[in-house]
């Protein structure tokens, strides 16, 4: 897959391209794809071994407690990017971080292949949930770390990033939903390991490759302060774990809780950046044109991130999933999604390097994938209400098509955005307030689960599809005041 092409970079070297973008590319690439195939291979049958009835090896949690779990979980991910991003900033640098939190993935799995019922999933999904959390907010950064802010191929080379996630995001449902089928969960669950384990391997020998930016801390801790944040640290936990015992934190509420947690974490992030007097007045107007992009992603979120909730639900009620006379399993739908990724991938990261400086602004293209993600949920109306296996799986696919469309026009234009528009200071922190976007619609989306009925499903999407386009058509409307905003970053 690596190109042996060669560019000049400065008088007297050449570089060793891959894709034509930087060759440390790949390492990342590599990390991010085998991460994926074990976070969505775990994703799309956690849902089902939650809500399944016991004989069938689940757990037998009702479906809008289970869709809670699935929620918060997801959230939990993406809030976590928080504590990685703070560890990259101020104590190992962003490299260090994306490594140690591979190891973290890898155990999270393990744990949920080995131990059975609600002690595995609550251990599993808790390292995994913060290993994730450290290893995208920082893989994103080390890809940034190879562009210079100007750089035309940038959003380009973060295209093909993503289309790392996407091809383990492909194949970890297709292989965990046939181990789940085939030998039960566990099995599953442990498939999702192993592929933690070959991408973990194959990082550790190409690490070395990548520049020293990537490993360097911004913005150290003083060392007299350390011992104040490991009290701060600890007690944190404590506090969580008395709040479950006595039952404040229940299954039932926690898409709630972390909902509030993203609330709390986003104000006080956009508070600390543009309070600081490290930052200059041009930093903190694009700190400030963030702030609409931000809640327009959460809103898109919300919806994209049901596939794992309502879509899964849908999916195994609704749907017709016969192939040729054999049931596929319903994990494969979320594989449908990452296919249209990598025949798409390619063609918006050409179209966004062919209009170069005529490209729409990252305001109008957040604000189109907003607007095609509440389109693609009124997608579901003409079969609501269906009975069972009444919807053609051909329906499916072209609604998804829409997800993946929109999809192209916000995620990776979020997360090259977010490095471009970062301080100095601030540089993996401002990518973890994207993914703070992405924690808080994650979590919205169990929220918003919990009110899906099957017996009357047209309001549902209805209500969310409108809104969803509302909220676009908004930020498309105030876009010229956002690009102001963002001095100068397109």
């Amino acid at each position: 897959m690596t190109s042996l092409t060669t560019e000049e970079t400065e008088p007297g070297t050449r570089q060793k391209l891959f894709l034509g973008q930087p060759r440390p590319l790949v390492h990342i690439f590599s990390v991010e794809m085998w991460e994926r195939f074990s976070f969505y291979g775990m994703q799309g049958i956690l849902l089902l071994y939650l809500f399944y009835p016991v004989a069938d090896g689940g757990l037998g949690i009702p479906a809008a407690t289970a869709a809670g779990i699935v929620g918060a979980y997801g959230g939990s991910v993406y809030l976590s990017t928080v504590l990685g991003a703070w560890l990259a900033d101020r104590l190992l640098g962003a490299e260090r971080v994306l490594f140690f939190s591979a190891i973290l993935i890898m155990l999270g799995h393990i744990l949920l292949a080995l131990i059975p019922g609600i002690p595995g999933v609550t251990a599993g999904l808790i390292a995994v949930a913060i290993g994730s959390g450290g290893l995208k907010a920082n893989a994103t950064s080390v890809v940034g770390s190879l562009y210079a802010a100007t750089d035309p191929r940038r959003d380009a080379g973060f295209s093909i990033f993503y289309l790392g996630i996407n091809l383990g995001a492909f194949a970890g449902p297709i292989l965990t939903g046939l181990a789940q089928v085939q030998l039960g969960f566990h099995y599953g669950f442990g498939l999702a390991a192993v592929g933690m384990a070959v991408g973990l391997v194959q990082y550790g020998f190409g690490r070395r490759s990548l520049p020293e930016s990537a490993g360097i801390v911004p913005n150290p801790l003083p060392a007299r302060r350390r011992g104040l944040v490991i009290v701060t640290g600890v007690s944190a936990v404590v506090v969580v774990v008395l709040l479950a015992v006595i039952g404040v934190i229940t299954a039932d509420n926690l898409a709630l809780i972390v909902i509030l947690l993203t609330i709390a974490a986003t104000v006080s992030y956009f508070a600390v950046i543009l309070a600081s007097k490290g930052i200059t007045p041009v930093e903190r107007s694009r700190v400030f044109g963030f702030i609409p992009l931000f809640i327009a992603s959460a809103a898109f979120w919300s919806l994209y991130q049901q596939q794992f909730t309502v879509v899964t639900f849908y999916a195994d009620s609704q749907l017709d999933r016969s192939l040729f006379g054999w049931e596929m399993p319903v994990s494969w739908v979320q594989s449908i999604n990452p296919i249209f990724i990598i025949v798409l991938s390619g063609l918006f990261a050409a179209l966004w390097t062919k209009l170069g400086t005529r490209q729409p602004g990252t305001p109008v293209k957040f604000a189109l994938g907003t607007i095609v993600m509440g389109i693609a949920f009124l997608g579901f109306l003409p079969f609501a209400a269906g009975g069972q296996g009444s919807t053609p799986l051909i329906a499916m696919v072209g609604i998804l098509l829409l997800f993946t469309v929109a999809e192209l026009m916000l995620s990776p234009v979020g997360l090259s955005v977010a490095t471009k528009l970062a301080p100095a200071i601030f540089k993996t922190q401002m990518v973890a307030l994207f993914f703070l976007s992405v924690a808080l619609g994650s979590a919205a989306s169990g929220l918003l689960a919990q009110f899906y009925d099957n017996a009357n499903q047209a309001p549902y999407f209805g209500v969310l599809g409108a809104a969803a386009i509302l909220i676009g058509a908004l930020l498309l409307v105030v876009s010229p005041w956002v690009r102001r905003l963002m001095k100068g970053v397109s």
